[in-house]
């Protein structure tokens, strides 16, 4: 069983939305010893180089209040362990990086969402479809199956998916506006491979746009806050339980919904589990090189 550990204040509908690097220790210092006699030389002393961490053979769940690694380290990481292209038509998104994001992104929250999680995105990451997912999967502390799952659900693993088709002038992306994008009278309001939603995300634009890198960033960046406990909003709209910290799949339904384990939450996950049983990534009909 995968211990299965998502942002932006209440809204009606479907809302889109370090481990510090280790101490490496000292480098390597001889030091000289004299040995007893009158023609002893002298012997080297060399301080063992304290070795690097192995890059995990894959990426889990960390625990709320866990210590989470640095984007840096998880990249580092990742391109231990080159994963080939599945999606060429990310390629250009997936060269692209992405952008900070003010504090304010998580107004809603609870403070320590903008102090602690707003901090860390960047979309400072660069590779292949498959190891991007997995660079968020690690920066995040959520199980990377659950990751590739949830990505194939949003857009089967496109970055130039858009959905949330409205006909609301103002939940239109700069250059998105009504029929710019190929539907006469509507816009598109979610964006990507995680499928962020810009009238939520607006300070994220247009990198959840740009950058695979950076849509998934956001997308769990998001995750992390609610599996923190950090969306106290989520007791104060309709809902299915009390919300509280550590809920995985609480938090994944959330993402879908806005609301905690609503009937519409639960049939997301539904589908999401789904996906995760089938490994649908795995499958030759998912693979687009």
């Amino acid at each position: 069983m995968i211990a299965l550990s998502a942002c932006g204040g209440p809204a009606e509908g479907t809302t889109a939305r370090g481990v510090a690097e280790l101490d490496r220790g000292p480098s390597a210092t001889p030091t000289t010893q004299p040995t007893s006699g009158p023609s002893a030389s002298p012997t080297v002393t060399r301080t063992p180089t304290p070795t690097k961490p192995s890059a995990p053979s894959r990426f889990g769940t960390v625990p709320p209040g866990g210590a989470l690694p640095s984007g840096a380290q998880c990249a580092t990481w990742v391109r231990s362990r080159p994963i080939p292209e599945n999606k060429g038509v990310n390629r250009q998104a997936n060269r692209t990086t992405g952008h900070r994001i003010p504090g304010e992104f998580f107004d809603g929250d609870e403070p320590r969402a903008a102090q602690r999680i707003a901090p860390r995105v960047d979309g400072q990451f660069t590779g292949t479809t498959a190891e991007i997912l997995r660079w968020a999967a690690c920066k995040w502390g959520i199980d990377e199956d659950l990751v590739r799952a949830q990505a194939a659900i949003e857009s089967w693993w496109r970055q130039d998916t858009r959905g949330d088709w409205g006909t609301d002038a103002a939940a239109c992306a700069p250059g998105h506006g009504l029929g710019a994008d190929g539907r006469p009278g509507e816009c598109p309001q979610s964006y990507g491979i995680l499928q962020d939603r810009y009238p939520y995300q607006k300070t994220a634009w247009p990198g959840i746009a740009t950058s695979t890198a950076m849509n998934a960033d956001i997308a769990y960046a998001i995750w992390r806050a609610c599996f923190e406990g950090y969306e106290t909003w989520l007791n104060t709209v309709e809902r299915g339980r009390t919300y509280a910290a550590g809920d995985a799949w609480g938090c994944m339904g959330r993402w879908f919904s806005g609301r905690w384990h609503t009937t519409a939450s639960e049939e997301y996950v539904g589908r999401v589990r789904g996906y995760l049983d089938q490994r649908i990534w795995e499958q030759n009909d998912f693979q687009q090189p």
